[in-house]
């Protein structure tokens, strides 16, 4: 157990002060105890010196032994042991730094815990595709199989989906990194609606798409293709979750100084259990449904930061009796909320 006498001094100068009195004060009591026991004049330096140097040495140990820690968990955490944590209970600045090397080891090891995650998740998206293709492929140089539409078919949507998965890691990439400039406009969210609504026909032409504005002719202020692309991923996600047949419900709305655009499906909803996961990377909610006909478990959370960057929140809503609405709230004049 460390002995820290002055961890509550919440200075390094104040703690100084006090090893240098309590110095003082030894040679003195020595002196005076030396004089009336009759202990030699040349000797009394020696005894007072020692004396102060292992009370000095008790006192500078609280002062000292953070840094050696930090020493010794920077080594070892320079190996990839990310559980280091260092004693923090002195109030001075010593104190103050082990407070924030803990902190800064607890950010590092979360981090970390994300790119491994981040790295299995992305080798497991990739490699669905990828053999799928290759035993394709296989098939056609061993003459297993025959060159016709079909084959050729499912070689593209695997190919297709490899490149949305690449293409959504990069946009990934950029949104964390900070490095995507929003281009805020004027946004006229009926043309909008009516051109997320087109482009999700043409992926699944069979569904209805509606869409509905209130009040007519609402503007809102924010990067066009941002917000498409935060719409357009909800639209693809309530798509794939809704029943085959059913209608996916896109609406704009104005409430107060915000603008509320939703995306509702009638599928099975989001367990309460998993709506704080939602817009994790590679999360997917529905664990039944095949692996090949889900999404790679990005487009929320590529969602989530383009409102982020615009000042807003988007949470999942449980529709009744069944279903789930995406709702997005954002200030209509984009100005960042505080």
């Amino acid at each position: 157990m460390n002995l820290r006498p002055l961890d509550r001094l919440g200075s390094i100068k104040r703690k100084l002060g006090v090893a240098i009195v309590v110095a003082v004060a030894v040679s003195a009591l020595v002196s005076t105890i030396g004089l009336r026991y009759g202990v030699p004049i040349w000797l009394r330096p020696f005894i007072s010196v020692a004396i102060a140097l292992a009370l000095v040495q008790v006192l500078a140990r609280g002062m000292t032994s953070p840094l050696r820690e930090m020493a010794r968990a920077a080594g070892r955490m320079a190996e990839g042991d990310w559980d280091q944590r260092v004693t923090d209970t002195s109030a001075d600045e010593v104190g103050d730094l082990a407070r924030a090397f803990n902190a800064m080891a607890h950010e590092l090891a979360v981090v970390d815990r994300i790119r491994t995650d981040l790295i299995a998740n992305v080798s497991h998206e990739l490699r669905t595709p990828i053999a799928a293709l290759q035993a394709r492929l296989e098939n056609l140089v061993d003459e297993v199989e025959t060159p016709d539409v079909e084959l050729f078919r499912s070689m593209l949507h695997q190919t297709e989906r490899l490149g949305r998965l690449v293409t959504q890691l990069l946009d990934l990439s950029r949104l964390e990194s900070g490095s995507v400039p929003l281009r805020r406009e004027r946004v006229e969210l009926a043309a909008l609606l009516d051109a997320v609504a087109a482009e999700a026909r043409l992926q699944e032409p069979d569904r209805a798409i509606q869409t509905s504005v209130r009040p007519d002719g609402l503007v809102l202020v924010a990067d066009p293709d941002r917000i498409h692309q935060v719409l357009a991923n909800l639209t693809a996600n309530a798509l794939r979750h809704g029943p085959a047949g059913r209608p996916v419900r896109l609406s704009a709305r104005s409430e107060g100084p915000d603008v509320v655009l939703t995306v509702a499906d009638e599928g099975p909803g989001i367990p309460d259990t998993e709506v704080g996961r939602v817009f994790e990377r590679f999360y997917r909610a529905d664990h039944a449904r095949p692996h090949a006909s889900g999404g790679a478990g990005l487009g929320l959370s590529i969602a989530r930061w383009i409102v982020d960057l615009h000042g807003g929140d988007i949470r999942p809503q449980t529709n009744q009796p069944n279903g789930c609405t995406m709702l997005v709230r954002l200030p209509a004049e984009g100005a960042a909320r505080p």
